[in-house]
């Protein structure tokens, strides 16, 4: 067999080194490089052990090089449509409220007088944020259900699950037994609720292993809901004269809301902007275990709740204020002026609904072009908000055949209206913010646990407005000045 020259770059085929011809030199030079990959892992200066990519794709590989680009928005979108969904069950049943005060429980559907009627916003309220509170806490500390996907798949198919039932509720005839009626309504509502806060914290854990517009991108969600919600409720009963039907397409579109959430959950792998952080966040779990030697490290809440505190203070003080405002005394301010533009019958229902809701979600979407204050100062914007408690209290506030002893000190319609409208601004504004600011306060590792209690600071703020509202009826009516 024979063998050219060029079978043997170096030598003869003896071994023998040969002298260079003209224009060897060059391609000798070239044939001596090292091999590189292109991309290079060179260039990333990275140490060894990183350069070791087992177990993984050389796509998953290059996902944790590389930082791709949230395209279109997707990621951001479906956590927004993840944070309607976690206020959807809320808001549904305190919008149906005369569904099921005006219609199912009323004496022309049943016959007679039902004692649940009169507090049915209490029972509903207290059904419903108990049990909130209460899963949204326990499970920072317990995994309820195990991994992100069981929890996320678990309860919001139990959320659907009480919807159709309520459903099927608002199908059948209950004029016969409106007690048991009611008191299947608010086991549906604590089943519901307990489910959801399950989803919701879970979310906001899911969330704070994103950059922090994500967070924002679900308390924009929520103030969404709102808007959402009383459009829906306002279209079913606009459009739709029987009570009976307007209450199924009203409850079915909280179907479709919660499905939809159910789909773009399992979209999210799908996405290399996600998977780039779920995969970061799987290596830095496994080197730490690795420095821990293999032992489970215990997760430091007293540590994580010491660094978030001042931010957890934010947000429940926020909620706080909020929730003791609206809607129990906007709801009942009552047009002062005969001469004002918004007609008396539309009067809460702009002043209140509609212009909180629609702020709240300004608010919340201005976080995306700036954050101001910083963490350090936004406690005194927080607190000051504490101001708009008496405010609104000596407003036009007005209960049903019930006399107010406190004079009425502010009467100027567009006053109360503007002033509404900046409390709905910052109380989007400001949560989102407390709720950005938080999973930054820890390192990266405990910032889904930071988000978490985040969510349950959130929750607990709201539960709380929401009983100091059982005292501004008694206030009006028994202290006397």
């Amino acid at each position: 067999m024979s063998y050219s020259r060029g079978d043997y770059p170096y030598g003869d085929k003896n071994g023998v080194v040969q002298p260079l011809q003209h224009g060897e030199e060059g391609e000798r030079s070239k044939l001596q490089q090292p091999v590189k990959l292109q991309p290079s892992w060179e260039e990333n200066n990275l140490p060894e052990d990183e350069l070791n990519f087992k177990n993984l794709t050389m796509d998953d590989a290059s996902l944790q090089l590389n930082t791709p680009p949230d395209r279109y928005n997707l990621v951001y979108l479906t956590f927004l449509i993840h944070g309607i969904g976690v206020l959807m069950p809320w808001n549904m049943f305190i919008t149906a409220d005369k569904y099921f005060t005006e219609h199912k429980l009323s004496k022309e559907y049943t016959g007679e007088s039902s004692p649940y009627v009169t507090n049915f916003m209490q029972y509903l309220t207290f059904a419903a944020q108990v049990p909130n509170v209460f899963f949204n806490w326990l499970n920072i500390f317990i995994q309820i259900g195990g991994n992100l996907t069981t929890r996320i798949v678990w309860s919001i198919s139990i959320e659907v699950v009480v919807f159709i039932v309520t459903v099927i509720l608002a199908m059948i005839d209950t004029s016969s037994w409106p007690v048991t009626f009611f008191w299947i309504t608010i086991l549906c509502v604590i089943v519901l609720n307990m489910a959801n806060g399950i989803y919701q914290n879970t979310i906001f854990g899911m969330a704070a292993k994103l950059p922090g517009k994500y967070t924002g991108a679900v308390v924009l969600g929520s103030n969404i809901s709102g808007t959402f919600t009383a459009v829906v409720s306002l279209l079913t009963t606009t459009m739709i004269s029987n009570a009976k039907m307007a209450a199924i397409y009203y409850f079915i579109t909280a179907l479709f809301v919660l499905l939809v959430c159910f789909d773009t959950y399992f979209a999210l792998p799908l996405n290399r902007f996600y998977r780039h952080h779920e995969l970061r966040e799987k290596k830095n779990a496994e080197q730490r275990k690795q420095i821990n030697q293999g032992r489970t490290q215990r997760i430091p809440y007293l540590y994580i709740l010491k660094k978030s505190l001042p931010q957890l203070y934010n947000v429940f003080f926020i909620f706080f204020v909020t929730l003791s405002i609206f809607p129990a005394i906007q709801a009942n301010v009552e047009r002062s002026d005969d001469n004002f533009f918004i007609n008396e019958k539309y009067y809460s229902g702009v002043t209140c609904f509609l212009t909180f809701n629609l702020f709240a979600m300004i608010g919340s979407y201005l976080t995306s072009l700036f954050c101001w204050p910083g963490p350090k100062y936004l406690w005194i914007f927080v607190t000051l908000r504490v101001l708009y408690i008496p405010f609104f209290f000596f407003c036009n506030y007005q209960l049903n055949e019930v006399e107010r002893h406190i004079p009425v000190y502010i009467n100027n319609d567009w006053a109360y209206w503007i002033v509404a409208v900046t409390m709905g601004l910052t109380s989007g504004y400001f949560s989102s913010l407390a709720m950005i600011y938080t999973p930054r306060t820890v390192e990266d590792r405990y910032a889904s646990t930071a988000g978490m209690f985040a969510a349950a600071a959130l929750i607990t703020g709201i539960f709380a407005g929401i009983l100091s509202t059982f005292l501004w009826p008694w206030i009006i009516t028994h202290v006397k000045y």
